[in-house]
């Protein structure tokens, strides 16, 4: 008798979603973490820091959540610590370290779509060309998750790297969508 292990090798839908989510947790552990490390976002040499230390906090929470093994769990860390570095340094320049509702708006998009560039080299090979789509998508989420923490009204002024829980958990849900795509793939037509 012969089984197929098809259907226990990828995680079921649910467990999938559900793993994903504990992962919100990585943007306010990360945000603490560069506090402590480099202090508010107030100048590009903190923000390059900031970044660093907040995206690999976030990549690295996001690898566990993929079940990520221990080559992507390091590339899939770095690309998300290296885009937010960026992004983070870039974005909150540009608005002159500013903590208005359109400032980290904008502050947002340009982190999301930064971080998703990053990660876009790390997809191309899991889920194919759809991942050309991802720092479009991530850089539209990211700008969401300031506004849903800047509305509750958070502490914003703190000048933190990353939007609070309420901002954490919107984004996350928006972006269960890779996890599934890549454990539950469309098959080939």
């Amino acid at each position: 008798m012969t089984t197929d292990t098809t259907l226990t090798a990828a995680p079921t839908t649910w467990r999938t979603v559900a793993r994903w989510l504990v992962s919100f947790v990585g943007f306010p552990l990360g945000a603490v973490a560069a506090m402590l490390v480099a202090g508010a976002v107030d100048g590009v040499a903190p923000a390059l820091v900031s970044g660093l230390v907040s995206g690999a906090v976030i990549g690295l929470a996001q690898a566990w959540a993929m079940r990520a093994d221990r080559r992507l769990t390091a590339g899939w860390t770095v690309a998300t610590a290296l885009g937010l570095s960026a992004g983070l340094a870039v974005g909150s320049g540009a608005v002159g370290f500013g903590t208005t509702l359109a400032d980290l708006v904008v502050q947002g998009a340009v982190c999301g779509l930064a971080v998703g560039a990053a990660q876009t080299v790390l997809l191309l090979p899991r889920i194919g060309a759809v991942a050309w789509t991802w720092p479009a998508y991530l850089s539209a989420v990211w700008a969401l998750g300031w506004l849903v923490t800047t509305t509750v009204g958070v502490e914003v002024d703190e000048r933190f790297t990353v939007f609070g829980s309420s901002g954490a958990v919107t984004v996350t849900l928006l972006t269960a969508v890779l996890p599934l795509r890549i454990h539950h793939p469309r098959p080939p037509r």
